[in-house]
């Protein structure tokens, strides 16, 4: 088990890197253009770790063994599967996960032939996972994992320019822009009991919480043109910064036949909770100096730091995951519901509505159990899948959104040092290509292409040597 001063070390590590991951994704997502994300908290962000990604975000009742006992990666939507984490050959063994995407997203037009496309280098996710139990409580068939982490939840980031005519003013440009977005910092516990019957069959159980954190930033520009009457331009600018506590659970439960394949069935929960905000406006006049940089001429209204609450919605998910012997190839399917009625931000529901989205994947894994095979395509996992259902987002139309989904685990160390050490580093991948609205959507409907890639590593991080 890790002493006191091990996860000490483990926990300074962890929020630097939060820390350094924060002003990454910050700095990252300056081209994106969204316009939906005006609305509720925002688009939301795939929360998933690559592999599920790669399956269609299936994550229920999903638990990734690895090629060796150990977990490729680390599932931190339903917290019951990290009693498997223990499963590792030594319990100084870390999990690191590290997810990032390279999104495009094309906005085109449903009356014009008109489109807009921007392309953005994103971090998706930082996550750890520290295996608790000792060899005695394995012997037991009892394991607890832990996992410490940090994601986006929501993004918001769009720029809008439109011109319209006003009698008595000539033409007037309007200029909307929007940035923020919700983080979710996490610690999450699962523990595993392993019956003692003929086929030892599993049930977890998890509980996650955290800080759930972010901003809400908006401003409208108004500058009117008219040759002959000198107007002035005027900002209108919103800022938001809010954060809570938020928890999350959710169980697994493994069945083993007597074939050797298994079906596990999960189910998660994430709780309807509170977030504190705090909310400035202001409404001034300004101009451009020279140099094209921003001077303001008059304040005519502003307040700072108005408090108010931001009610977050229940989130209820449920699935299964079916695998082969030998787990050479598995199916799983998830259905997942949010209750968005219940948003609210200062007691305003900003146009969102309850949603649910149908996930459904497969993996392939050639390899045989049991077998050193030296063809190193034997040890990739293949994965492909799919989701659909409503957006969260409601305007004067229902608008769909759905994705196609593929990937691969690529094993960057060898089978053999893999089985005689207990560590390994993968490379996962998935493609996604998917679409918002459709040809009959008011006004526009969205492309989006995503490739995520990510890092996954098992290592002996605190293991005390004998020898040098």
């Amino acid at each position: 088990m890790l002493s006191a001063p091990s996860i000490r070390n483990l926990f300074c590590k962890q929020l630097v890197l939060m820390a350094l991951m924060t002003g990454l994704q910050q700095s990252v997502i300056a081209q994106d253009n969204s316009p939906l994300s005006r609305y509720g908290m925002g688009d939301l962000v795939p929360n998933q770790n690559v592999s599920s990604r790669a399956m269609g975000g299936v994550s229920a009742a999903y638990s990734d063994p690895g090629v060796v006992g150990a977990p490729f990666s680390i599932n931190f939507i339903n917290p019951a599967s990290l009693g498997s984490l223990s499963q590792t050959r030594n319990f100084s063994n870390i999990i690191f996960d590290l997810g990032g995407e390279i999104q495009t997203r094309t906005l085109k037009s449903t009356k014009t032939p008109d489109k807009y496309s921007s392309t953005n280098v994103l971090i998706s996710y930082l996550q750890i996972g520290v295996p608790l139990s000792s060899r005695k409580m394995e012997k037991k068939g009892h394991s607890i994992g832990m996992s410490l982490g940090l994601r986006p939840t929501t993004r918001i980031n769009y720029k809008i320019e439109t011109n319209t005519r006003i009698t008595g003013v000539d033409s007037m440009n309007t200029l909307y822009e929007g940035s923020g977005g919700l983080y979710k910092a996490n610690v999450s516990l699962g523990y595993k009991i392993t019956g003692k019957g003929k086929h030892k069959n599993e049930f977890s159980i998890g509980v996650g919480s955290g800080f759930h954190f972010g901003s809400r930033n908006f401003s409208t520009r108004l500058t009117p043109i008219n040759d002959s009457v000198a107007y002035y331009k005027s900002n209108a600018e919103v800022r938001s910064r809010m954060s809570g506590l938020f928890v999350d659970a959710g169980f697994q439960y493994l069945l083993r036949f007597n074939t050797g394949a298994g079906l596990r069935i999960g189910g998660y929960a994430n709780l309807k909770h509170t977030l504190r905000a705090y909310q400035s406006t202001i409404n001034e006049t300004f101009g451009y100096d020279v140099s094209g940089g921003v001077y303001v001429i008059d304040s005519v209204s502003s307040q700072t730091d108005v408090p108010g609450d931001v009610n977050m919605p229940m989130t209820l998910g449920g699935g299964f995951c079916y695998h082969s012997k030998n787990r050479n190839w598995m199916i799983a399917a998830d259905v997942e519901k949010t209750f968005w009625n219940d948003f609210r931000y200062y007691n305003d529901p900003v146009s969102a509505a309850d949603n649910w989205v149908f996930r459904a994947g497969a993996e392939f894994f050639p390899a045989k159990a049991n077998t050193m095979n030296v063809k190193y395509w034997n040890y990739v996992k293949y994965r492909a899948g799919f989701y659909f259902g409503p957006d969260y987002i409601r305007l004067n139309d229902q608008r769909n959104q759905y994705a196609f989904t593929a990937g691969a685990s690529f094993p960057l160390t060898t089978p053999r040092y893999a089985q005689s050490r207990g560590e390994y580093v993968a490379l996962n991948t998935a493609f996604e290509i998917g679409s918002r609205g459709s040809q009959t959507s008011t006004s526009f409907r969205e492309s989006i292409f995503r490739l995520n890639i990510g890092i996954s590593m098992n290592a002996r991080w605190f293991q005390k040597r004998s020898y040098d």
